[in-house]
């Protein structure tokens, strides 16, 4: 006798599939209310400054951290960043999330990808057991740790109260080799850069940024007796000399003040030379390329590591020269060992190193510096260590992940953010590109416009409905560039021969000047080393890279352009006072904020607590500096002003100001109109970012311009607005040099670079140079094959 079976009601836990969002008012989000799939991919559009990233990162998921923050005792909270609660009125159905931006990796030098990701560990695990001759534990393999020895007296403990001192000795084998301590390049610094010894300290010998006898420095310098500051420095005794050079930190008491006395050279070593070179600002980076001279170590030849550490091979290979292999031909040795005692080790090695070749990283070398690799490269060695967990039911959140790809290398990505989505995680993506949005489960469409004229949610739904909604992003969506019908004709050549900077294959190539030029290929193919290699920045050429703009709450569109100059100027000049009264960073400040416009108060381990401040009411001057004014507007009037209303204000009338007017049109001329002059750069997107950096190099004299990936951040309305400013640029007589990914800038150009085939060993070759109409008629390269069906052809 059968018994049916009565299907079973669903289980109240399972009712909990959505994430909601109601009443979202972080940024330039107005009153926002969305509900987001669990376990779908969903995909946030919008154009450039919409508040794509306010929703996503700014909401759901900092409200994520901060309540997982929270589970942790009062204690451990105490070292733990403290975040505030998002202005939001309800967020419900959250689950952990995983972010995973475009921040660029460390940029102290002695990061690589080996060492930012888990592959250096291993490595050095593996050769301490593995390496022959056998020379010690895995630091002896690691490029950071010193060798050390020691000899001294120690205390034995005999029992019953009795003691025996006895003479011990101590060895560590550290990897670092001793000549450049693990940087791999030696350093000679060039004296009279540092100091002109015709004068005296106090005449200001000093000529290292930041040195004035007006600060600390002085108080150290004139308390410390080692010299006397009023003595030309070229009548130094040899011992006096070496103390201003190169004395070792040295404790001394200044006026009764402890203070810690160092000689020029280890304080710029600290200070400059451990860091970054890319990282530092640009007059320290001026001042760094001018005293200072990099040449790789004669010891240990670049690889930063000792004698021991590169004595000792597996398979006839050391550990230099397994990190110094494209990361693909590393996958395949380590594939090749053989050895039970560290099977479980081999296996996690191989699945790390096979995960960069599925991301398609599998062109680098675990000795590359992680400083020197791009945002999307950054982002895409962040995924790895994803890709084979075992979480389900997390959220993923991801900024950009198509950022420095090819076409053809979408396609890879997209199968990956599936490949997390298929295993019962929530994916949301800030994205741009038509071809990762095309595998939208979900799509959210954030406008109508940037900045206070977006913050709204424009269409929320399927792909096919974003399609037909009327919003901008639905209207673009399959925009399609046609190919110019003709080309300018150059005027002139930059001849380069046998470049072989990284990956590069002897390649001579022929940049034609006075036109607009798009170098293309897959990533890793070599087209930033033949760039930067061979046109470096400086002597009439303006680089503009990915680099991130960074700034503090205090810096904003106004003095990152150097814009408040000008208009501190014109103020101080109509008013007959000085110019840093109206500066909320100096002496115009509120003394009760300090100029910053909020008054935080610290509450310990709990979020901090920012307020307006009741005496400037958020606008960070001194009321009598507010009675100052200029046009008819006060200095807080004027930052409060969009870029566009600046731009008529300063543009004719009393308050017309034609520098400060130059600036706010580049400013509009990419598309920035709607920010606010006074808008803190923490609040702005990515892609606002870029154009802003984009602007203010606008201003540098310069016959030619390189751009690395300029549509970064970029919605696909706002690319057009970038391709009208490089023909602007261009038809002013410049020569244009765009590193490029989007196949809408590759239909505008003039002349096309194509390299490849294939990424690192693969590549460095010119693949194809010529227009793009004859790229797309031949079809012979990845580019030329993804152009075409693009352009529809």
């Amino acid at each position: 006798m059968s018994t049916a079976t009565q299907p079973s009601a669903p289980h109240v836990a399972d009712s909990h599939d959505l994430i909601r969002v109601q009443g979202a008012r972080v940024n330039n989000l107005k009153d926002v209310s969305v509900e987001i799939p669990k376990r779908r991919l969903t995909v946030f559009t919008g154009v450039s400054g919409s508040g794509k990233s306010s929703l996503v990162f700014g909401t759901i998921a900092a409200e994520s951290q901060r309540m997982i923050n929270e589970t942790y005792s009062a204690f451990v909270q105490g070292f733990m960043p403290t975040l505030a609660r998002p202005e939001v009125d309800l967020l419900d159905g959250l689950t952990t999330a995983i972010i995973v931006d475009q921040e660029r990796m460390g940029a102290n030098s002695r990061s690589t990808v080996g060492t930012a990701t888990d592959a250096n560990a291993m490595l050095r695990i593996l050769f301490s057991r593995l390496g022959q001759p056998h020379i010690g534990s895995p630091n002896a393999y690691s490029f950071n740790v010193p060798s050390v020895k020691a000899t001294g007296a120690i205390t034995v403990d005999r029992g019953a109260g009795k003691t025996k001192t006895e003479r011990a000795s101590f060895t560590r084998l550290g990897g670092m080799c001793p000549r450049c301590e693990g940087m791999g390049a030696v350093t000679d610094i060039d004296l009279s850069a540092l100091y002109d010894d015709s004068l005296s300290l106090n005449e200001g010998a000093i000529t290292i940024p930041g040195y004035s006898m007006e600060g600390w420095y002085g108080r150290i310098f004139r308390g410390c007796g080692y010299f006397d500051p009023d003595k030309p420095i070229s009548k130094y005794t040899k011992r006096e000399l070496q103390d201003l050079l190169h004395r070792e930190p040295t404790k001394i008491k200044v006026d009764g003040i402890n203070l810690t006395y160092v000689g020029l050279i280890p304080q710029i070593q600290k200070s400059f030379l451990a860091k970054d070179i890319d990282a530092l600002q640009p007059h320290i980076r001026a001042f760094v390329e001018r005293a200072v001279t990099f040449t790789t170590c004669p010891d240990c030849a670049g690889t930063r590591l000792s004698k021991e550490a590169r004595s000792s091979k597996i398979k006839g290979k050391n550990i230099a020269d397994a990190c110094a292999m494209q990361i693909s031909d590393l996958a395949a040795w380590v594939r090749e060992i053989e050895e039970p005692s560290v099977t479980p080790l081999l296996a996690g090695l191989q699945h790390l190193l096979d995960s960069f070749e599925k991301i398609g990283l599998g062109y680098l070398s675990l000795d590359r510096p992680s400083g020197t690799i791009s945002g999307g490269e950054a982002q895409r060695t962040k995924m790895i260590r994803h890709l084979g967990s075992s979480l389900t039911d997390v959220t993923y959140v991801f900024d950009e992940p198509t950022i420095g790809l090819h076409p053809h290398d979408i396609q890879r990505m997209n199968e990956l953010l599936l490949q997390l989505r298929d295993k019962g995680n929530t994916v949301l993506v800030v994205e741009h590109k038509p071809e990762a949005i095309a595998i939208a489960d979900h799509v959210v469409d954030l406008g109508p416009g940037a900045g206070t004229a977006g913050g709204a949610v424009c269409y929320e739904g399927a792909l096919e409905g974003l399609r037909a909604s009327g919003t901008i992003t639905g209207r673009h969506l399959d925009d399609r560039a046609a190919l110019k019908e003709t080309v300018r004709t150059p005027t002139g050549k930059l001849e380069i021969r046998g470049a072989t900077a990284n990956n590069l294959q002897d390649v001579d190539v022929d940049i034609p000047l006075g036109v607009l030029v798009v170098v293309t290929g897959v990533a890793g193919s070599g087209k930033s080393s033949l760039v930067r290699s061979s046109i470096p920045a400086g002597a009439g050429v303006v680089s503009i890279d990915q680099g991130a703009i960074r700034g503090s709450r205090r810096s904003n569109p106004a003095t990152y352009t150097g814009l408040l100059d000008p208009i501190r100027k014109a103020f101080a000049k109509a008013n007959g006072v000085k110019p840093a009264l109206f500066s909320a960073n100096s002496e115009g400040a509120c003394p009760s904020c300090n100029g910053a416009g909020v008054i935080y108060t610290d509450l310990g381990m709990m979020a901090g607590v920012a307020a307006p401040c009741e005496d400037c009411e958020g606008k960070r001057f001194q009321a009598s500096v507010l009675e100052y004014r200029f046009g008819g507007r006060d200095i807080s009037e004027v930052l409060a002003m969009s870029v566009t209303e600046a731009e008529k204000f300063f543009g004719a009338g009393e308050a017309r100001t034609p520098a400060a007017h130059a600036i706010l049109d580049r400013l509009a001329d990419v598309g920035l109109g709607y920010l606010s002059l006074g808008q803190p750069l923490t609040t702005l997107s990515g892609g606002e970012r870029q154009r802003l950096k984009l602007a203010t190099h606008m201003a540098e004299k310069g016959g030619t311009y390189v751009l690395d990936e300029p549509t970064t951040g970029l919605h696909l309305a706002d690319v057009e607005q970038l391709l009208g400013l490089l023909d602007r640029l261009v038809d002013a007589g410049k020569s244009v040099i765009v590193i490029e990914h989007h196949q809408a800038v590759m239909a505008h150009a003039d002349w096309i670079i194509d390299l490849g085939p294939g990424a690192g060993h693969d590549g460095g070759r010119i693949v194809f140079e010529g227009t793009p109409a004859d790229l797309v008629a031949a079809r012979s390269t990845l580019t030329g094959e993804h152009l075409a069906a693009y352009v529809g052809s």
